[in-house]
């Protein structure tokens, strides 16, 4: 199997998502983050997992504790923070550690330093037009500069299974004259997106008519996932209420997935207790804050204190999926926001997958999370990229 080094790696999303395929090792994990080392150390036994500033942790004491020299590491994945993406310095060193250092180039120095097969860099959509569009150029620039060939594309996560409108901005790199390609679409739907002026950067435009890598029609592919098809199946709760077993079999193939691994102890399905007034609110809740009677609220962005659409894929899920006030988080039939095991499965979350922590750093953990199916669809490309035979679809749900 291939061997793959997560930075900034979270609770592990991204690389649940290579290591799903079948193809993928993951050795080494590193966030500032303790809680959510643990939740990545939790679902990866078996890899090096630090908690700590990058900075601060020397790629020569990774390699000894890994056993992995230079060339013996094959793919490089990660989510360098976009603080400090203006801070980007022409490249200088592969080995030097340098706490003055960007946190991106710290991915840079790690990508010199073990010289992968491959790398893939996720970011915020708001990378591709930072500093007009410079700041993406200079990292695709860094990378040429180590001798790869790299690419980006904005990838929205319901065209790859997940109930999800997230889109996150993905950077795609081979090493000098490799050949790859960005994850074929499984899912269709002509989602809104955030844009970008140079539409072939959107990987998902072409949702209307032929996909930009084939003459396939999106509209012959399943219909994205909604949100009643991923959550429907979990036992109902009030505001306050928790449940801790399934009370009826899944219906949708997205449900058994999510199911395959567990039997009937069911966790992290506990709803909010919302006051008296929040209570209010919420009966009043629809697609907008304006559905919310002006005497109720006082302030507010267009899409708190507002309900998800149950045919729909859900809107990018936050950090605060729990709390109606800061997002739109309200379940499409209940009166109450989203459980976090229901933000789990808008991630596509197995259920068996384990959160670390106390109830608000797991949600905040969900919310920050990399979706492991988007994580999934990625690492076949880059599969396919490294000459592994491709897999079927009925292969991956397996």
């Amino acid at each position: 199997m291939y061997k793959v080094m997560d930075l900034f790696c979270g609770t592990g999303g991204f690389s649940k998502g290579f290591e799903n395929t079948g193809g993928f090792e993951i050795v080494h994990g590193i966030d500032v983050l303790p809680v959510a080392v643990e939740t990545f150390r939790a679902n990866h036994s078996g890899s090096f997992a630090v908690a700590g500033d990058i900075r601060k942790v020397r790629r020569s004491e990774v390699s000894e504790a890994t056993g992995l020299k230079r060339g013996e590491v094959d793919v490089i994945i990660g989510g360098p923070p976009c603080q400090g993406f203006s801070s980007i310095r022409p490249f200088r060193s592969s080995a030097d550690d340098d706490p003055r250092n960007s946190l991106f180039e710290e991915f840079a120095s790690y990508v010199n330093y073990f010289r992968p097969k491959a790398l893939v860099l996720e970011n915020v959509v708001g990378l591709a037009t930072y500093e007009g569009g410079e700041t993406i150029n200079r990292i695709l620039e860094t990378f040429s500069s180590l001798g790869y060939d790299c690419d980006w594309r904005i990838l929205n996560a319901s065209n790859f299974g997940v109930p999800q409108k997230r889109e996150r901005l993905i950077v795609l790199g081979v090493e000098r004259g490799g050949k790859f390609d960005f994850p074929a679409f499984t899912n269709a739907g002509a989602q809104k997106t955030i844009g970008h002026k140079d539409r072939s950067r959107m990987h998902a435009y072409a949702a209307t008519g032929p996909t930009l890598f084939g003459s396939e029609d999106l509209h012959t592919l399943p219909s994205a996932v909604t949100v009643r098809e991923a959550i429907d199946d979990l036992p109902v709760v009030q505001s306050g209420e928790s449940a801790d077993r399934y009370s009826k079999p899944p219906r949708t193939e997205f449900q058994i997935a999510r199911r395959r691994n567990t039997l009937d102890e069911l966790t992290l399905h506990s709803s909010t207790r919302h006051s008296a007034k929040m209570m209010e609110i919420i009966r009043h809740s629809g697609d907008n804050i304006s559905c919310i009677p002006k005497h109720l609220i006082t302030s507010g962005f267009s899409s708190c204190y507002s309900r998800l659409r149950g045919d729909e894929p859900a809107v990018t899920i936050t950090v605060n999926f729990v709390h109606p006030a800061s997002n739109k988080c309200i379940h499409p039939d209940f009166d109450r926001a989203l459980t976090p095991r229901e933000g789990a499965r808008l991630q596509s979350y197995d259920d068996d997958f384990v959160f670390k922590g106390n109830r608000a750093q797991i949600v905040k953990q969900i919310g920050n999370a990399v979706p492991p199916l988007l994580g999934q669809a990625i690492a076949q490309s880059v599969l396919d990229a490294l000459g592994a035979p491709a897999r079927s679809q009925e292969q991956l749900i397996a």
